[in-house]
């Protein structure tokens, strides 16, 4: 009987995650958040849990609501990070949206929570609500412009500039990911990393 309630417990936490998220961009009436909740779309993952693997084609989407994920491709059997993905923040794998084998890996960094869709439910939820249109063209806005915003910081700034602007931009990242991955992110070895944060300290 505990068992039953701490499930039924856990349940309605990540389906709140999922109206919280929503909430940001949207007032939403009782009728709505009870339409969110009955949609069956969030599911919990182990930490190193791998949600695409390089090769494999993406059959759904992701939405973070708790935890974090990293999108990263191996050279040479190393893992060259390219991006993390935590809290609120979507996932449009470029496999998904062209259905052409992965180039990279999908893992949770952390045990996670996430939501899935796929552009059949997404536009059978379009159908049936139109007034969530406004808010899924923020959601890809948003998308886009983080994108793009991540990838000119690392094409323009140097390692420690970029650290720099991570730890000013993202700290959760500092304290939650280790370091090594860190590194592999900034596009340095761990070492010039260490070197960089005792530079900084020193200052």
């Amino acid at each position: 009987m505990l068992y039953a309630l701490g499930v039924n417990f856990f349940f309605m936490n990540t389906e709140n995650l999922l109206v919280e998220y929503f909430s940001q961009y949207m007032s939403l009436t009782e009728e709505e958040i009870k339409l969110i909740k009955k949609e069956d779309i969030i599911r919990e993952y182990k930490k190193d849990h791998i949600l695409l693997e390089e090769g494999q084609i993406a059959k759904v989407c992701f939405l973070v609501l708790k935890g974090c994920v990293k999108r990263y491709y191996l050279e040479d059997g190393e893992e060259r990070i390219m991006e993390f993905y935590t809290e609120n923040d979507p996932i449009a794998p470029v496999s998904y949206v062209n259905q052409e084998p992965s180039k990279y890996y999908l893992s949770c960094v952390e045990p996670c929570i996430i939501s899935t869709g796929n552009e059949e439910s997404t536009q059978r939820f379009i159908q049936n609500f139109p007034q969530f249109v406004p808010m899924f063209i923020k959601i890809g806005d948003s998308l886009s412009v983080k994108k793009q915003m991540s990838f000119d910081d690392f094409k323009n700034l140097s390692p420690e500039d970029r650290y720099q602007k991570l730890v000013a931009t993202r700290p959760d990242l500092i304290h939650r990911v280790p370091q090594y991955m860190i590194a592999s992110y900034l596009g340095i070895k761990p070492e010039s990393l260490s070197r960089i944060r005792k530079r900084l300290s020193t200052k």
